[in-house]
C-alpha cells in the first residue's frame, strides 16, 4: 500500500490549484497543479499492460499482473508550473506531474503498487518499491501482445543514432501527442497503441488506486519534478 505521504501526493495531483510543493532551487516558490486534461486515448485489446520505458533493450517488459478490461482507455496528465527566472527571461516552469491510465469511472479510496508477474512480494520490507527503471526519463503504457511491434521506432532510433554521423538530425516514427509532452505509436494490424510520459529517473512505481471495493479505477505514474514536498 502506498505510504500516507505518497497517498497524499497522489490524491492532490489530479486536482487543479493544490499546491504540492516548492521548487528545489527556489523554497519560497510553490509547485501548483495547473491543468489537468485528456491527452488521448490508447488500445489495450488484450487487456495486458506494460509499464516500463520504451527504450528497454534487454529483458522482458515489465506487464503488471493485474489486467484491465480489453479495449480503449482514456489518458489524462496533469501539468504543474513553478515560475522562474534564468538570465534575465522568465519561465513558466511547467512539466508533466503525473499521468494516468483510466480505466474505469469510480473514486479512488486506495492507492497500492503495481506488481508485475515476477516480483517476489515475501521479500518487499516495508518502504520498499517495485517498478520500472528508466534513465531517460521516460515510461510508456502498451498493450503487452504488442510490444515489440510498439516499441520498434525506439529501437530502430538507437539503431540508426548508433551509425549516423550526425545523430541530431536523426529522427524516430512517432506520433506527437500532448502538445509534444508525449508520443504516440499504433499498430494497426494488431489494433494496439503505446504511448510514452514523463517519468522519475531511476525508479518509477505505476501506482493502482482502486475503489473501497477493491475494483481497479486508475493507473498512475509520476513525472519527473523539481519539487521538495510540503511538510
Amino acid at each position: 500500500m502506498a505510504a500516507p505521504e505518497v497517498r497524499a501526493h497522489l490524491d492532490a495531483v489530479f486536482t487543479p490549484g493544490t499546491r504540492l510543493g516548492v521548487r528545489r532551487d527556489d523554497p519560497l516558490t510553490f509547485v501548483e497543479v495547473a491543468e489537468v486534461a485528456r491527452v488521448t486515448s490508447i488500445r489495450v485489446p488484450s487487456g495486458r499492460l506494460v509499464v516500463d520505458t520504451p527504450w528497454l533493450e534487454d529483458g522482458e517488459p515489465r506487464e503488471l499482473a493485474v489486467q484491465i478490461p480489453p479495449g480503449a482507455h482514456g489518458v489524462d496528465a496533469a501539468w504543474t508550473e513553478a515560475p522562474y527566472e534564468f538570465m534575465g527571461e522568465y519561465f513558466s516552469g511547467r512539466e508533466v506531474a503525473a499521468t494516468g491510465l483510466c480505466v474505469r469511472e469510480g473514486t479512488v479510496a486506495v492507492w497500492e503498487m503495481g506488481l508485475a508477474a515476477g516480483d517476489d512480494i515475501e521479500r518487499l520490507r516495508q518502504g520498499d518499491e517495485v517498478g520500472f527503471n528508466t534513465d531517460t526519463s521516460m515510461g510508456s503504457f502498451g498493450d503487452a501482445t504488442a510490444w515489440p511491434a510498439l516499441t520498434a521506432p525506439f529501437r530502430e532510433f538507437w539503431e540508426q543514432c548508433r551509425k549516423a554521423t550526425a545523430p541530431g538530425l536523426v529522427s524516430r516514427h512517432t506520433e506527437s501527442v500532448g502538445g509534444g509532452e508525449f508520443e504516440m505509436v499504433r499498430d494497426e494490424a494488431r489494433g494496439a497503441d503505446l504511448i510514452t510520459f514523463s517519468a522519475t529517473d531511476g525508479l518509477s512505481v505505476a501506482w493502482l488506486g482502486r475503489t473501497e471495493d477493491g475494483e481497479l479505477i486508475s493507473i498512475v505514474v509520476m513525472g519527473h519534478m523539481s519539487l521538495e514536498a510540503l511538510a
